[in-house]
C-alpha cells in the first residue's frame, strides 16, 4: 500500500494495523529519521530498550537473509511488541523485503529507512504492492511545512512570534527536518524570558547557523565567486555540514529563479513574478536574487539546474562520493557564471 503526501500525517499518529512493515523514503534524512522515531514509539516509549528495539543494516541482510524473519518473530525479554528497524535499505534489499511479506513472521513492526526512491524503484513497489506494508514519502518541506513546523516548536515552549520572523526562518531552513528542529530549539531556549520572538532573535539565533552557511555557497555560486565558494564550503565542513544539503539548497534556489524568469517571458512584471512565490522572498535575500535574475539568461538557468540535478542523482546512486559530486556540481555552475560574466 501507499500514502499520499497529504495523509502522512494522520497515518503517523494512528497507523494501520495492516502494515507490520513500513517504508519510509525521501530526500529529506532528518524527516525520514523522525518519522521513523515517531512510528517506533507508537510501539515502544524507549526507544533506547535493547529489548524491545533491534537494528539491521544492509552488510548483515546481505550476510543473513533469514535475520529479518528471525528479528521479527523474536519475542522480547519481558514481552510487549518489538520495533525492528532497517537503516539505509534500498533497492538492493528488495528481494529480501519482498520474500518477508509474501511470507510474514512474528508481529513486530519493521521500519524501513531510506533516501529518494523513484518510482519505478523495486523497493517501493514491492511495498507499495503488499497488503501488509505501506510506503510513506518524505519531500522537502515547504513553506507551509515550516511554518506548521515553526508554529508547533513555538507552541510547545509557549511562545509567540512575529510574523517578520515566521517569513527569516521559512527562507533560512528548510533542507532537512533535524536540522530545522535543532535550530528553532535553540531560537525557542534564546527567547524563553521574554515569551515573543521577534525578527532580531531570528536573525540572531539562525543568521550564523547551518542555513546561514548553506546561504553562503548558494550565494557564491550563483555570482559566480570561486574563491568565495571555496571557503564557504570549507566553513560548512568544518561545522560539521553536508554539501549535499547546500546542492539541494541551491536547486531550490535556481528553480525559483528559473519560474520567475518564465513568468517575466509570459508577460508577467519582475515585481508580480517575484511577489508570486510561495513562500515569499525574505527582504533581505530579494536584492541578490533580483540581480541573479538579470544576470542569468533563461537558457543558462536550465544549463545550471540540469548540472545540479544531474550531480543530486548522482549523489543518490553510491557510485562515487556525495560530497565530491556536489562540489564538483557547485564548482561547475559557478565557473559557467563568472564565463557569462566575462562575456
Amino acid at each position: 500500500m501507499k500514502l499520499k503526501a497529504a495523509q502522512v500525517e494522520q497515518f503517523l499518529r494512528a497507523p494501520d494495523a495492516r502494515a507490520q512493515l513500513i517504508l519510509i523514503y525521501g530526500e529529506d534524512e532528518g524527516l525520514v529519521r523522525e518519522r521513523a522515531a515517531t512510528l517506533a514509539k507508537t510501539v515502544v516509549a524507549d526507544l533506547q530498550d535493547p529489548f524491545r528495539i533491534a537494528e539491521l543494516g544492509p552488510a548483515q541482510l546481505k550476510e543473513d537473509a533469514g535475520r529479518l524473519r528471525d528479528e521479527a518473530a523474536a519475542i522480547s525479554f519481558g514481552g510487549g511488541r518489538r520495533v525492528l528497524r532497517l537503516r539505509d535499505i534500498g533497492d538492493a534489499q528488495a528481494p529480501v523485503i519482498a520474500d518477508f511479506l509474501d511470507d510474514p513472521a512474528g508481529d513486530a513492526l519493521i521500519i524501513c529507512e531510506s533516501g529518494s526512491l523513484a518510482a519505478k524503484s523495486k523497493l517501493r513497489q514491492a511495498v507499495e504492492k503488499a497488503a501488509n506494508a505501506m510506503a510513506l514519502p518524505c519531500y522537502a518541506d515547504s513553506g507551509r511545512d515550516l511554518e506548521g513546523l515553526i508554529s508547533s516548536v513555538m507552541a510547545d515552549h509557549q511562545l509567540r512570534i512575529d510574523r517578520d520572523a515566521v517569513r527569516f526562518l521559512v527562507a533560512n531552513l528548510g533542507s532537512d527536518r533535524m536540522i530545522s528542529r535543532s535550530e528553532l530549539e535553540k531560537l525557542a531556549l534564546y527567547a524563553l524570558k521574554t515569551g515573543q520572538v521577534t525578527l532580531a532573535d531570528a536573525m540572531a539565533c539562525v543568521g550564523d547557523s547551518s542555513a546561514r552557511h548553506y546561504d553562503d555557497v548558494v550565494s557564491a555560486v550563483s555570482q559566480g565567486n570561486v574563491t568565495k565558494l571555496d571557503s564557504a564550503l570549507t566553513r560548512l565542513v568544518e561545522e560539521g555540514l553536508s554539501p549535499v544539503g547546500a546542492l539541494r539548497m541551491m536547486i531550490g534556489y535556481f528553480q525559483k529563479l528559473h519560474l520567475v524568469k518564465g513568468q517575466i517571458a509570459n508577460g508577467m512584471s519582475p515585481d508580480q513574478a517575484i511577489k508570486s512565490l510561495r513562500p515569499p522572498l525574505f527582504f533581505k535575500a530579494a536584492d541578490l536574487f533580483r540581480a541573479n535574475l538579470s544576470a542569468w539568461p533563461l537558457g543558462h538557468l536550465q544549463r545550471a539546474l540540469q548540472i545540479l540535478l544531474e550531480a543530486e542523482k548522482d549523489c543518490k546512486s553510491g557510485l562515487a562520493i556525495p560530497e565530491t559530486l556536489a562540489h564538483r556540481a557547485m564548482i561547475k555552475v559557478a565557473v559557467a557564471r563568472q564565463k557569462q560574466g566575462r562575456n
